[in-house]
């Protein structure tokens, strides 16, 4: 299973970012977009992972919930990763109690290390990708997109769970959900 673990962001936040990408989508038609009910915040990639691992992951995961309280993030703006003008990712600003998400990352990658997964990055960075480039050298359209991102205002979402899913096929199933539970 090729998993992975990320926050959803509110069944309002999510409609919002649907139609958001549904009209930038015409301004780069070749890009990969995400799809609008996959939505996320990846928190930790771990790839490849053995189905009997689940068990394990589950009693890693369960125990950070209860460290952490819910909280509310926004998205609003944006912009591209890559060279600007052959931009290789688009995506949208995440903003509100950034510091609460990026405390509950550090805590759900302290927890899985000694199973032998490893943040890809040094410093987690909150963003919400919307699109990719398919060729390897980037797509200047996503340059026009981000430019269209600048004042957007998506709204506001509540992040209550940390959700383990497993991508197959471009879709995203839960294989876990650990509700935040501090009080």
């Amino acid at each position: 299973m090729r998993l992975f673990t990320a926050v959803t962001l509110g069944d309002a936040l999510t409609a919002e970012a649907g139609r958001g990408i549904e009209r930038l989508r015409p301004l780069a038609p070749d890009a990969k977009w995400v799809k609008p009910e996959g939505v996320h915040l990846t928190l930790l990639f771990l790839g490849d992972v053995d189905a009997s691992r689940l068990p394990e992951l589950r009693d890693a995961l369960e125990p950070v919930g209860l460290y952490h309280a819910p909280f509310a993030l926004s998205v609003a703006g944006g912009g591209t990763f890559g060279p600007p003008s052959h931009p290789r990712v688009l995506w949208a600003d995440v903003r509100g109690d950034t510091a609460a998400l990026k405390a509950l990352q550090a805590d759900v990658a302290r927890a899985l290390e000694p199973l032998g997964f490893a943040s890809e990055h040094a410093e987690y960075t909150a963003h919400l990708t919307l699109a990719r480039a398919r060729p390897l050298r980037g797509d200047p359209a996503l340059a026009a997109c981000a430019r269209e991102l600048r004042d957007a205002k998506w709204g506001e979402g509540r992040v209550d769970r940390l959700v383990l899913f497993e991508s197959a096929q471009g879709h995203y199933a839960p294989r876990l959900e650990v509700p935040l539970e501090r009080g």
